[in-house]
């Protein structure tokens, strides 16, 4: 079973979203800024999409874990 591209470009925007909601709130609990905390969640929001894009393209062409679907015909 193969996954198009798009499939990953999506679940890389709705991960990310909530990784860097996570980044911005654990940000702002030690700096005590909400100026420095979206700073840093904005910085890694877009390599953190990049990465995990490149990362589950990866992991999409590596067969551990996969099965093919048996093929039934009526």
């Amino acid at each position: 079973m193969k996954e198009k591209a798009y499939r990953s470009i999506v679940k890389t925007i709705s991960w990310r979203t909530l990784g860097t909601i996570d980044t911005i709130v654990i940000s702002y609990f030690i700096t005590g800024s909400f100026t420095m905390a979206a700073s840093i969640g904005s910085i890694e929001v877009v390599t953190k999409m990049v990465l995990y894009y490149l990362h589950e393209r990866g992991w999409n062409k590596i067969q551990l874990g996969k099965v093919q679907s048996p093929d039934y015909h009526i």
